[in-house]
């Protein structure tokens, strides 16, 4: 007779508060998948502690759904989720199902086609945590100043392989912004940009 083997979930992640605390959602191997680890999420959701409820989130590389949970989870009012990869994609739907279909708008698309087309109203929160090597961030930032996703007020939380900086911001020329925290856990560098008046 075989011993009982414990089958460990890796591909997995926890909420770590709000509604949801606690409740555990999977995702699916694929290529360049790198789910926002707890310890920066903690980080980052602490920064937002007084800038997530009853606000509009844009997650245009949704992948695992970590940061669009965790942000559902602490109340904010809806997220606009938009994910390229099939598989990812429909693990996305099932984890959603959990939450008021009022709250979420998720999209199968291709992230910079889709911003490409203009928004009708700005987002108060943008997470960008696009695939890594692929030098995408600068294009994304541009389209989402230009295409109306984002105004004076908004904040735009980066997870990049490399340390964001003026340069890097470049395309956000045409507004006034600051890099409010800026740290980096292993081999990534995440940061806040608070949009300015």
């Amino acid at each position: 007779m075989w011993p009982h083997l414990t089958i460990i979930e890796t591909n997995s992640f926890r909420i770590i508060a709000g509604e949801f605390r606690g409740r555990q959602f999977h995702f699916p191997d694929a290529e360049g998948l790198r789910p926002t680890s707890g310890k920066i999420r903690e980080t980052l959701f602490n920064w937002l502690q007084f800038d997530i409820f009853n606000k509009r989130v844009l997650d245009p590389f949704a992948g695992s759904g970590a940061l669009s949970l965790e942000a559902l989870s602490r109340g904010a009012k809806t997220i606009y989720s938009i994910e390229k990869n099939n598989a990812v994609f429909k693990q996305l739907q099932i984890s959603l199902e959990q939450f008021s279909s009022e709250k979420f708008t998720l999209v199968q698309a291709d992230a910079i086609a889709h911003l490409s087309q203009p928004s009708n109203k700005p987002f108060d929160l943008v997470f960008l945590d696009p695939p890594f090597a692929k030098e995408i961030l600068p294009k994304i930032l541009k389209l989402i100043a230009d295409n109306g996703y984002i105004n004076q007020t908004s904040k735009i939380y980066i997870e990049s392989e490399f340390q964001i900086n003026n340069d890097n911001l470049s395309a956000l020329s045409g507004y006034r912004y600051n890099i409010a925290k800026q740290k980096k856990s292993g081999n990534v560098h995440y940061c806040l940009i608070n949009l300015e008046e």
